[in-house]
This record gives structure tokens, sequence and C-alpha cells, in this order.
């Protein structure tokens, strides 16, 4: 993307100077000017006459066009006194911004304002970029409180599924996040996971890995609070009654991992300090 601007001045001089103030380029930018118009002289020092016409102008990078965007959406939010520095990271654009104490505007309710402005910005630098570049955006710390937070959210449920082989289905995530859980699932032994639904909806499930089975599995005919029961709520079964007290009772096959459409649903958004 070509970056310009005019400038003008009784001589070439200052002409070409006015227009590389006009450009505010960045210090390490490859600046070009070029002349447009010389200047001409009054005929008879009174009539006509014209100053001379300057052109200065630059190719932006990426990262240049990228932080250019984002402050322009950030003044657009009422947020004047941003700040943005970024770097290129294996190919990738990463972005650390600085709103001062208005840094909970910028991430939003769960990141989604911040999520959005990360993907607008996306878009524009790859728009006549040939080289496709991804961007990265923090603010606050954000994405690294964020992902701690994950990772432990991760690592509860899946200790969970071992322990008892039941599915947990999260609540829907962004790529990045969902990424997140993935990686962190891995550390668990005998557990896995997977996304389910799509777009806005899109989630993990964790679930046993085919042929493992929970460490402690539920007992069938035992309801949650404890004592044996027929219709699986808590109590002592009434048609047990007279049995001898040193009767066995044994329990029948444990219970199978729910499927999906029976998955818990568990609530990862807290507030990050």
């Amino acid at each position: 993307m070509i970056k310009e601007a005019f400038g003008t001045g009784n001589t070439v001089e200052e002409a070409v100077e006015n227009a590389k103030k006009a450009l505010a380029a960045p210090e390490n930018a490859n600046v070009m000017t070029e002349i447009v118009e010389m200047p001409t002289k009054k005929i008879l020092g009174l009539f006509g006459g014209s100053q001379a016409k300057a052109r200065a102008y630059y190719e932006s990078s990426p990262i240049e066009k990228a932080v250019a965007y984002l402050l322009t959406i950030l003044k657009g939010m009422g947020i004047e006194d941003a700040k943005a520095e970024a770097k290129e990271v294996d190919g990738d654009i990463v972005i650390d911004l600085d709103c001062g104490d208005d840094y909970g505007i910028v991430i939003g309710r769960r990141g989604e304002t911040l999520d959005s402005i990360q993907y607008l910005t996306r878009l524009v630098i790859n728009r006549e970029n040939e080289e496709y570049k991804r961007v990265s955006i923090n603010v606050g710390n954000y994405r690294e409180k964020r992902e701690k937070t994950l990772r432990s959210l991760a690592h509860k449920n899946a200790n969970r599924v071992a322990k008892y082989g039941r599915n947990v289905t999260l609540e829907p995530m962004n790529p990045y996040e969902r990424r997140i859980i993935h990686t962190a699932v891995q550390d668990i032994e005998g557990v896995t996971s997977h996304s389910v639904g799509s777009d806005a909806d899109r989630r993990v499930v964790i679930t046993l890995k085919e042929g493992v089975k929970p460490t402690h599995p539920p007992k069938s005919g035992y309801g949650r609070k404890g004592g044996y029961n027929k219709g699986g709520r808590g109590g002592y079964n009434k048609s047990r009654r007279g049995a001898p007290r040193n009767e066995s009772v044994t329990p029948t096959e444990t219970r199978s991992p729910r499927t999906d459409a029976g998955a818990a649903s568990v609530s990862l958004y807290g507030k990050i300090n």
C-alpha cells in the first residue's frame, strides 16, 4: 500500500520538505520524492507565477498498516491516547496495546470486542498483501491470563472425565481458545477432545479415549447422595427389607459415558482481574 502526501513551496527544496512533513512517515520508512510542478517566476515581478509542487511517498509494511488501522478503530471508540507496539514473530504480526484504564472497553465481554478488532485488522492487512499474515492483538496481558484460565479449566474437566467417564462439553469458543483446550487436554492420560457445532456455536467436548475405563465409575443403583435405591433417588430400597444383613449385592455393569446430547455444559468464563 502506497502512502503519499504533497507539499508546495517557493523553491523545489521547500516543496519537498513540506511534502515530507505532510507525509509524516515512520523513521525506518524508505521515503521517495518527486517534483510534480516546477516553480515559475512572475511576469515583470508582478503577474502570474506559481510555486513548486512535490510529492513524497513510501510503501507501508503490513505492520505499519495494522497499527495505523488499529489506532483508527480505537480513536473511533473514544480512546484517544492509545499506543501500539508491533513486531513480526515467525511471520505473524503481534501487537501489544496500551490503552491506560480503557482496556476493559477494548477487551469486551468474554474478549469478544478484542477478537472482533483482531479479525478486522487481519482482513485489512491481507486485502492487498500477497503473503498471508496472522494478527495477534493483546491488551493488559489479557491473552496470557485467558490462556492460564483455559488450561486450568481443561485440566480440571479432563481429570473429571478420566475419573467418572462422563463426557464434558464446554461453552462455545473461538478457534484460538479451542486450540488451547485441545492442547491442554493432551496432558491428561486416557482422555481426548474434539469439537462439535459450527460457527459461533462450535465448542469442545472432552471424552475418554476408546477402550479406556474410568477410574471411579458410578455404581448402578446408588443415588448421588449415597444409599441403595430403586428409582435412582437417595434412600434405602423398601423392597430389600428382610434380606439377610450379610447378603452381598452385586452392582450391575458400569454406566457408559454419556453422549454429546447429554453431556454437561461447563461455564468457563470468569472475571479476570
